[in-house]
């Protein structure tokens, strides 16, 4: 009965999905960055999952996924600091 109730009065929903979708995000950088392997002086290309052989494209720039996911991170953590305080309004008015 109560779940309709936070649906309506908070953005939690949303908050719950954006940690999600960031969730997802992060694992997909993990997996170029985990994909890519030494081969001879630079990364190789990411691995195509449909075929397991490399897929065709730029080479993995360590950099820019490492950046990436330090940006992702920092958007998870505000996000999720975001929700925290949306669950404590809702435990605050229910008291």
């Amino acid at each position: 009965m109560s779940f309709g109730v936070i649906g309506r009065t908070t953005n939690a929903n949303d908050l719950k999905d954006a940690l999600d979708l960031s969730a997802q995000r992060t694992r997909a950088i993990a997996s170029r960055v985990a994909q890519a392997s030494v081969n001879g002086s630079g990364f190789a290309l990411p691995i195509d999952p449909a075929t397991g052989k490399a897929s065709a494209g730029d080479p993995v720039d360590l950099e820019a996924e490492m950046t990436s996911l330090a940006d992702e991170q920092l958007r998870y953590e505000a996000t999720e600091k975001l929700l925290e305080k949306a669950y404590a309004q809702l435990r605050s008015a229910l008291k």
